[in-house]
């Protein structure tokens, strides 16, 4: 299938392009390189430099190679932080972004969109796991983007035909078990990459945002899911809807959680680096726990998170940091 992976250049981005690639099928990534990088491109994949908020350049990329067929929607800004106090700009690139990618493919004829959306949607958890009839709350801004495109995906499927997968998942984490990518997560924001910088000394210290939760260590327990496990998610989306011509919604995680030190002290024992690290005050609205059901992606998709183990996380990603020039 032609597929157009907005996006593609980024740390999601690749992995994904990655994987529509080895499953043979015909990838172009459209990223605006803000955030991605050239050395996350990938030779058997054409690559176009263009925005999603230059609606011309997105469908001039949706009628590159005869017409593409399928789009993966990676573009929308995601710190949850940042869009509370900016939201201005998270309307504006998540959004409208959003609007010109559902107004381009009805204008070309483009039929499938994967939706790379956030357990954000769910805001503070009623019950755990949360599974997909949990209300829908978001706490922040970011999470509200990401309801309000599910929302219009739900309309221009019924009005449209377009039918969509919504992938909703918490924090992406690790790299290519094979070692195939290399370029950084630009400005994370995640536990796991924020460990990683303390580890190879692009940082200080890790900040541990409270230890005084309800949970066995007193720090927050969340669900980790190796960045791998969701491209081959993405893939399997897309298979689903192709194949039954029906729209989809999933959560996608390892279902068992980790707590803040049960992942440092995993990092400093698989790296051999102090890692250092200082208590600070709760950051307000972080529950103690989050974790997802998968059982609806299991039983439709056939999904497992099989890479998402702690150790496959830390190693994959520990491959990468290693071997970043200190000062990079």
């Amino acid at each position: 299938m032609k597929v157009l992976v907005i996006g593609g250049a980024g740390y999601i981005g690749s992995h994904v392009t990655r994987e529509f690639l080895d499953r043979g099928h015909e990838v172009t990534v459209f990223d605006n390189l803000s955030s991605g990088l050239r050395e996350n491109l990938f030779p058997e994949a054409v690559f176009i430099h263009g925005d999603i908020l230059r609606y011309e350049q997105l469908t001039s990329a949706m009628r590159e190679r005869g017409g593409m067929e399928a789009a993966v929607y990676l573009a929308a800004f995601k710190a949850v932080g940042e869009s509370m106090v900016k939201p201005e700009k998270y309307s504006v690139n998540n959004i409208t972004g959003a609007m010109n990618l559902l107004n381009a493919a009805s204008e070309t004829g483009l039929k499938y969109i994967i939706f790379s959306s956030s357990a954000a949607v769910y805001g503070s958890p009623a019950y755990l796991p949360i599974d997909e009839k949990h209300p829908t709350n978001p706490e922040n801004y970011y999470g509200f983007t990401k309801l309000e495109i599910e929302r219009f995906l739900a309309w221009y499927d019924r009005l449209k035909g377009i039918r969509y997968a919504s992938l909703r998942y918490f924090n992406a984490a690790g790299y290519d078990v094979e070692g195939r990518i290399k370029g950084l997560e630009q400005n994370p924001a995640n536990l796991l990459p924020v460990i990683m910088e303390a580890a190879r000394g692009m940082r200080e210290e890790l900040r541990v945002f409270g230890d005084d939760y309800d949970t066995p260590d007193g720090t927050c327990i969340r669900d980790y899911i190796h960045v791998s496990d969701l491209a081959i998610a993405h893939a399997l989306a897309l298979e689903y809807i192709a194949k039954n011509g029906e729209s989809l919604t999933v959560n996608l995680g390892s279902e068992t959680g980790s707590s803040v030190q049960e992942v440092l002290e995993t990092a400093r024992r698989l790296t051999g680096q102090p890692i250092p690290s200082r208590v600070v005050g709760r950051r307000p609205g972080d529950p103690a726990k989050l974790t997802a059901s998968a059982a609806l992606a299991r039983e439709l998709l056939g999904w497992k998170a099989r890479h998402s183990d702690l150790e496959t996380l830390i190693k994959t990603s520990w491959e990468v940091y290693r071997n970043v020039p200190l000062g990079k």
